[in-house]
């Protein structure tokens, strides 16, 4: 078993950190091999390429072609609720994985971190799209709720049950149909249930299904959908940064942008990715959904009746205050989390206890994200920052040779120190007058 973080005693962990992007990939491996959150079969594992074969993929999907790989690496100086930890990340874009390092070191030195989870329960919903009488079906319901909770958590949900989880209750919620659809109401039964470390949406829908014909026959009403659903609100999770001593005029400009997100949806569509940015490369690497988990937290940003940011920021005297909150249901068991080599590797990494714990560590890492952010858009701007990492990008994007990559990133630089942009045209013409004034020297030196 790798050894967490926290636990290594020898060096501090934050000495471990330092200097982390500037190293080789080989002397990135020996690192995280000194922290204990690797051992040598995972390194070997990454230099072998991981898998090698289809074989896996034909277990999980349809009609395999191969895979498409990620770049996978990991974030670095986040400490939180007191503990150390290297963040893996499964993630495409320039600059994610520089930013949150970045801005976690920023609030190791001077702020803290800290989590919690508010609730355990997953909501499956059993729907009668036109109920004959509500009041009718509500008395039906509550009068056999003790004993279907009894009987899915005995023939469905036992193995729940037997590591501590299982159906907790069952609730019906009236819902109106609309006049454009005739009117009248549609009848919902929640089916609450604590998945222990599951994500748990496979053990909800099969609850569900078998509780479809008890309910048809105990109220004589037509079930017409079982299914979960996304809107966790009562599983939320939580993430606090506290930054002492802030600058005043850069505290109340981020307090401003976070009001800017609360306030206008537009704005807020655009933060709210930006706090994905940190919690998808996570679940991506952990083998996670991260789809359903963005449909929560888009659907619990809404719940007013606006669409809003999930974090809000503000200066508390000379602190300055930021919280996450919102639905983010993971597991650390079942699936592809527990099949994919990967995703196993990315958890040993990340060295969480629980599933809740998972959900925590991505809320933490989605709020300095969104620190980050916002810190750089309400002083230096988001292009400078996102473009001196995007250079690598546009040299290769370029056909720069590995000899002639030096120069034209250095190049690339002075471009963009001067105009403050830069694009694929600048990186092609660089490389074409770098190639033809290395052909005049050739030439000179016949």
């Amino acid at each position: 078993m790798a050894t967490s973080v926290n636990k290594v005693v020898e060096v501090e962990v934050g000495d471990l950190f330092k200097g982390f992007s500037k190293l080789s990939r080989e002397e990135r491996f020996e690192r995280l091999m000194e922290m204990g959150a690797l051992e040598k079969d995972d390194v070997q594992f990454f230099r072998s390429g991981g898998i090698k074969t289809p074989d896996l993929a034909e277990k999980f999907i349809e009609n395999v072609l191969g895979y498409f790989q990620l770049p996978l690496g990991v974030a670095t100086n986040f400490r939180v609720d007191g503990r150390d930890f290297v963040i893996p990340m499964a993630v495409e874009e320039t600059s994610i994985i520089a930013a949150a390092s970045k801005t976690a070191k920023w609030v190791r030195e001077v702020g803290e971190i800290s989590t919690e989870s508010v609730g355990n329960l997953v909501i499956g919903q059993i729907q009668i799209a036109k109920v004959k009488s509500y009041n009718a079906f509500v008395e039906a319901v509550l009068a056999k709720r003790t004993e279907w909770i009894e009987l899915a958590n005995r023939d469905v949900a036992h193995g729940l049950v037997a590591r501590g989880g299982g159906v907790r209750d069952i609730q019906v919620r009236e819902v109106p149909r609309g006049e454009e659809a005739g009117g009248g109401s549609m009848a919902v039964i929640h089916v609450l249930a604590d998945p222990c470390d599951a994500m748990g949406a496979n053990i909800i829908n099969q609850v569900c299904e078998y509780l479809k014909g008890p309910v048809e026959r105990e109220t004589g009403e037509t079930v017409t959908m079982c299914i979960l659903s996304n809107l966790v609100d009562t599983k939320l999770t939580r993430a606090k940064v506290v930054i002492r001593d802030v600058e005043p005029e850069l505290g109340r400009k981020i307090e401003e942008a976070s009001l800017f997100a609360c306030q206008d949806p537009y704005r807020a569509a655009t933060n709210n990715k930006g706090v994905l940015n940190g919690i998808d490369p996570i679940l991506i690497a952990t083998g996670n959904d991260w789809r359903a988990v963005e449909a929560g937290i888009h659907a619990y940003a809404s719940r007013d009746g606006q669409y809003r940011s999930i974090t809000r920021w503000k200066m508390e005297g000379k602190n300055l205050v930021g919280v996450f909150e919102a639905p983010i249901v993971v597991g650390t068991v079942g699936g592809v989390t527990k099949l994919h080599p990967t995703a196993q590797i990315c958890l040993k990494i990340l060295d969480v206890d629980s599933a809740a714990h998972l959900s925590r560590i991505c809320a933490a890492v989605g709020l300095v994200q969104n620190l980050g952010a916002l810190k750089a858009l309400t002083t230096v701007g988001i292009i400078e920052g996102h473009m001196k990492l995007h250079i690598k990008n546009l040299t290769l994007g370029a056909g720069a040779l590995e000899k002639e990559a030096p120069l034209v990133q250095k190049r690339l630089e002075e471009i963009l120190l001067l105009t403050k942009r830069i694009s694929l045209n600048n990186a092609v013409e660089v490389l074409r007058e770098i190639r033809a004034a290395a052909g005049v020297s050739a030439q000179g030196n016949l």
